[in-house]
């Protein structure tokens, strides 16, 4: 098999969990794979790096910024090399650029526009691991450029398509995608499987162990992910382009938006709208740079094939949200496999727990072992 595996910042945080990395990939060519990995920074080292912009400069520019982050990634992927060749196993470290990650000219939030993996292949040719920097790519006018957050996972993704993987393993210190935050909600389960359409629509309401862009690639290839653990072998959530039955196997809640009005949306980049409608719109406070231009609000979605589309469970989730909150949602709004409540944030983490204990018990969740 032809696997391609990503490692975040906290599986590379430092010397002793780069070891445990390679360990990890050493098992699976061990096993016969064939292994492409792709690395994040190292721990924080990409808020580091921003501060030291911020203590440089009060605007640094966007170009600048791109080159100084790109840097993190580079120093996990060539140390990650070295700890495969002390382990006994041929390595060779690629940044985005080498590995033929061609951007658009956005600079902090580039998009994939075309994937050239020739050195990747002629790599694996040679019995080498790849080793590739993350979340980073070159633009065709041949500047650095960066994915935006998510980034290492988009990177995964489109290598995957264009090497024609088997499988892409999303690694990271959570195991698989959860029904709700464990952290807040009681009776959370990790799910074993999840459609692709599933995930993108957990994805596009905030949840944070599948990053929009990746999961939104995988659709569009029909791209096998499995969401997992590093320091597990197997296991996971396992996400395919099947198509399940109706059902609903999550609750999400984001609590990183801003509310603003009809006319201050106009003004903002398409990529940090949520939603938009009469009221104004929902903006995702993670996309933009510099104090969001509205109100603090929270997003809490019923998630599931077809969800959106039954209008028996949209009066269900509505009636559920008024009994919890004490009133009806004044904005929601429905997609084929999502129902999505706007309310203070306040009521969010409450009507997550009500939702999910209300929903699930009944909804026929596939649970991880």
């Amino acid at each position: 098999m032809l696997l391609v595996q990503k490692y975040g910042g906290s599986s590379v945080a430092d010397v002793g969990k780069i070891r445990q990395v390679a360990a990890r990939v050493a098992r699976s060519v061990a096993a016969g794979n064939q292994v492409v990995v792709v690395v994040s920074a190292m721990g924080n080292t990409t808020n580091e790096l921003l501060a030291l912009a911020r203590d440089v400069a009060q605007t640094p520019g966007r170009r600048e910024i791109d080159m100084l982050i790109s840097v993190g990634e580079r120093v996990s992927m060539a140390l990650l090399a070295m700890a495969l060749h002390e382990a006994g196993v041929p390595a060779r470290s690629f940044t985005g650029s080498q590995s033929g990650i061609i951007t658009d000219e956005a600079h902090a939030n580039a998009r994939v526009v075309e994937v050239r993996p020739d050195r990747l292949k002629a790599s694996l040719a040679a019995g080498e691991v790849p080793i590739v920097a993350g979340f980073q790519g070159v633009s065709r006018s041949r500047e650095v450029t960066t994915l935006g957050r998510g980034g290492s996972d988009t990177t995964a993704v489109v290598l995957a398509a264009a090497l024609g993987a088997d499988e892409c393993e999303l690694c990271s210190d959570v195991d698989g995608v959860w029904s709700a935050d464990p952290r807040g909600v009681p009776g959370a389960v990790r799910l074993a499987e999840l459609s692709l359409d599933e995930a993108l629509a957990m994805a596009r309401n905030g949840a944070r162990i599948l990053s929009e862009d990746a999961v939104a690639w995988a659709h569009r290839e029909g791209i096998t992910l499995r969401a997992s653990a590093t320091a597990n072998a197997g296991g996971g959530t396992l996400i395919r382009p099947t198509l399940p039955e109706p059902r609903v196997v999550g609750v999400v809640a984001d609590v990183q938006l801003a509310l603003v009005s009809a006319e201050a949306w106009a003004t903002l980049e398409a990529p940090c709208i949520r939603a938009a409608g009469p009221w104004g719109a929902v903006v995702d406070c993670r996309n933009l740079h510099g104090a969001p231009p509205g109100v603090p609000i929270a997003t809490v979605a019923v998630v599931g094939t077809r969800c959106g589309a039954d209008p028996t469970r949209l009066v269900e989730v509505l009636a559920l949200a008024a009994a919890c909150l004490g009133e009806s949602p004044e904005r929601w709004w429905a997609s084929a496999d999502a129902v999505v409540l706007v309310v203070k944030t306040s009521d969010a983490p409450a009507l997550e727990r009500h939702l999910h204990f209300s929903m699930l018990g009944r909804a026929g969740i596939s649970a991880a072992p």
